[in-house]
């Protein structure tokens, strides 16, 4: 009867918060752009100038959607199984970029997604797939490309797929190695982790050798969430140790256990893939989760609520499956999706994640509208990370302003300065009518992100056009100085 109640409550919060919408200024919004077997992108190979100028304009089109949408974060997939769309001196290039397996595009998609989603203001985060290699026939495709050749002792053959094996204790290094290759040649702002577990239902994996040989006495399963434990923790201090901005996650199972008010049905993250999901928040080796909650009603909202409760003051993003809202997936009423994100927002979680970016770009049900001019109707900031630096910057001093005879406004500063040497700080151009501008309202932000010490706005719309500017300095870790008003 309790239990019952609970999930009654949750229900009627989330109704009642459908009319009570008031954007954040801190919230994850992301969406996850899917390169495997080309779902989201991209459609045109690239064979030659031309076809390389359309498959920059796909993933430019999607990125300009989901600015005006106020989206901040995209979850660019860029490991998919056993090759990856980036210039790498490990595995190969996916064949979707050109149709050849190794096949060179002509230029590298993650930095051109790197650099794009930063003009925007976004955040560009590398997801890469961790675990699975692929079926026998990807594999066989990728011929002595495949690590399966080049590092048969970390893989391993099960159900007529391949795996890496995370029992090896090579397996941890060499996902460090793929993850050190992009974060030291890219400027991401986080590496994303999918798959970082066992395949379900998996009591036979082929790993009783190394189970003997390292199981210490150990349960079997025990020992198999320590191994994915040990490689989250081996990835996280390797990256804080190169980049400690460079935000860190991974996308487990969305319900990491049965809880009091509501039965996971015996599927969830801590026996049926061996993630210790609340293991790693725990010992802080997680900046960021986004559990794949692609469920609906009762299963949804008990298990974000535990998600928040065990977070250990880290971020939690909830993947919401909005695939499900296509009639040939689910046919799920759009109110699912707009309950779930009132209900996130209600807990305290940290944003949430769209799977997949399609779905948004298709409008399905009305859901890209739903956000562009309700739930994301104002810009946002990524919520800061102060566990890892809680310094803001100076503010920047001595704000200018200069108009020319088109109307463009040539706004200027004197820069900030940080605690992070290797970084220097960005700013956020905020703008209104009245003045000193509110720097807490997030429908006064006009730019985030911004390089360098001057900015130039135009309004398309005369009704709309901003004649008081403020500016804030902002590092990688999201700390926000003090604003620099005119006149001051």
């Amino acid at each position: 009867m309790k239990t019952k109640l609970l999930i009654i409550l949750f229900l009627l919060c989330a109704e009642v918060l459908v009319a009570q919408n008031t954007p954040l200024k801190r919230e994850v919004r992301a969406a996850w752009i899917t390169a495997v077997y080309g779902l989201d992108w991209p459609k045109t190979k690239a064979n030659n100038a031309e076809g390389i100028r359309k498959q920059k304009q796909e993933l430019l089109d999607i990125l300009d959607q989901l600015k005006m949408a106020n989206f901040n974060t995209v979850l660019f997939q860029t490991r998919t199984r056993g090759d990856v769309i980036y210039q790498s001196n490990l595995e190969p290039y996916n064949s979707i970029l050109t149709g050849k397996v190794g096949g060179n595009p002509g230029y590298d998609p993650l930095a051109f997604a790197v650099e794009e989603c930063h003009k925007r203001g976004m955040e560009c985060h590398a997801w890469i797939v961790a675990i699975p290699l692929g079926n026998r026939t990807h594999v066989k495709a990728l011929g002595n490309h495949s690590v399966t050749k080049k590092r048969p002792k970390i893989t391993v053959a099960y159900k007529r797929e391949y795996f890496l094996n995370p029992g090896n204790p090579d397996t941890k290094k060499y996902l460090m190695e793929i993850t050190r290759e992009v974060i030291q040649h890219y400027d991401v702002d986080g590496v994303h982790y999918d798959y970082l577990r066992y395949p379900e239902k998996s009591p036979q994996f082929p790993d009783r050798n190394e189970f003997r040989k390292y199981g210490n006495g150990r349960d079997i399963n025990q020992w198999r969430r320590d191994n994915i434990t040990e490689i989250v923790r081996y990835i996280y201090n390797g990256v804080k140790a190169l980049k400690p901005w460079v935000k860190v996650s991974t996308s487990p199972v969305g319900k990491f256990d049965d809880t009091t008010r509501y039965s996971s049905g015996g599927w969830n993250a801590y026996d049926a893939v061996k993630q210790d999901v609340v293991g790693w928040l725990g010992e802080g080796i997680q900046d960021q989760i986004y559990p794949m909650m692609y469920f609906k009603g009762n299963n949804f909202y008990p298990f974000a609520l535990d998600w928040k409760e065990q977070s250990n003051g880290r971020q939690v993003i909830p993947g919401l499956g909005i695939y499900f809202l296509d009639p040939k997936e689910g046919n799920w009423h759009i109110d699912e999706v707009n309950k779930q994100i009132h209900f996130s927002r209600n807990i305290g979680l940290a944003g949430e994640a769209h799977y997949r970016v399609k779905y948004l770009m298709d409008n399905v049900q009305g859901l890209y509208d739903l956000l562009a001019e309700d739930l994301y109707r104002t810009p946002a900031l990524p919520p800061a990370t102060p566990w890892l630096d809680n310094v803001a910057p100076t503010a920047p001093k001595n704000l200018l302003e200069s108009k020319d005879a088109e109307g463009y406004v040539h706004l200027s500063w004197e820069a900030a300065t940080d605690n992070d040497s290797q970084n220097a700080p960005m700013y956020v151009v905020y703008g209104a009518n009245t003045s000193p501008v509110d720097t807490t309202n997030p429908a006064n932000i006009i730019a985030q992100r911004v390089q360098g010490t001057t900015f130039t706005y135009v309004s398309l719309f005369p009704w709309n056009r901003k004649t008081h500017f403020a500016v804030t300095a902002i590092d990688r870790y999201g700390n926000e100085s003090e604003a620099v008003q005119m006149g001051q």
